[in-house]
């Protein structure tokens, strides 16, 4: 039998690795991107995605953005610029991220356990998405939605890690995170290529973190 990593795509093959993955300890990591045993599923035993959404010529009902949300977007838009080498359009887009950060109001309830509570909403809703892109014809979504739900799951996989080991996972190592995607790697050094996207290591930023006080 064969398990997918939802984060990268990387296949452990029972029949060539020799140990079922069930037997695998449960520490063991994508060899690949570093994504938890939790992040694999069985190739083939996703569940039927729900039933798509067919957009009509009816305009749909909108919905203000919170300027978090807005800033989350324009970040996200100037990744995809920075990916076709669109340079000032990227530089735009960051522009109006930072500019929607910073006046951001604080959360006050923004512990760890809800921070994966709403991640996992959004892993819940992909099925929806990607069965309404394709019911559309929209393959730009739709791929979209791919490398989305991909860093998703990695970020699920990285909170419910810290809920477990607290910030021992963090302790002498480093944060990564790909420009072009989003993808957060945990190590020493980067990634040769981005599991998501595929990007080089040098498209990587080291996230510096903040001293104690």
């Amino acid at each position: 039998m064969k398990y997918v990593c939802q984060v990268c795509g990387y296949v452990y093959d029972e029949a060539v690795e020799k140990i079922p993955f069930k037997d695998l300890p449960e520490d063991w990591k994508c060899p690949l991107c570093g994504a938890p045993k939790s992040a694999f599923k069985p190739e083939g035993g996703e569940a039927a995605a729900p039933a798509p959404v067919v957009v009509s010529g009816e305009t749909p009902d909108l919905k203000k953005l919170s300027a978090g949300q807005l800033a989350a977007l324009c970040s996200s838009l100037a990744r995809g610029c920075d990916k076709q080498y669109k340079e000032e359009e990227a530089g735009l887009f960051r522009e109006l991220s930072d500019y929607f950060t910073a006046v951001t109001p604080a959360v006050e309830d923004a512990t760890v356990e809800n921070i994966a509570q709403m991640i996992q909403a959004d892993i819940d809703n992909y099925g929806l998405a990607h069965s309404t892109a394709t019911a559309n014809g929209d393959r730009g979504a739709d791929r979209a939605l791919v490398w989305s739900e991909k860093v998703t799951n990695m970020l699920s996989a990285l909170v419910n890690r810290y809920l477990t080991e607290g910030e021992a996972m963090l302790a002498d190592t480093e944060i990564w995170v790909c420009t072009a995607c989003g993808f957060v790697y945990i190590g020493d050094t980067p990634p040769e290529l981005c599991p998501v996207c595929k990007v080089p290591s040098w498209k990587f930023e080291k996230i510096e973190r903040r001293v104690s006080a």
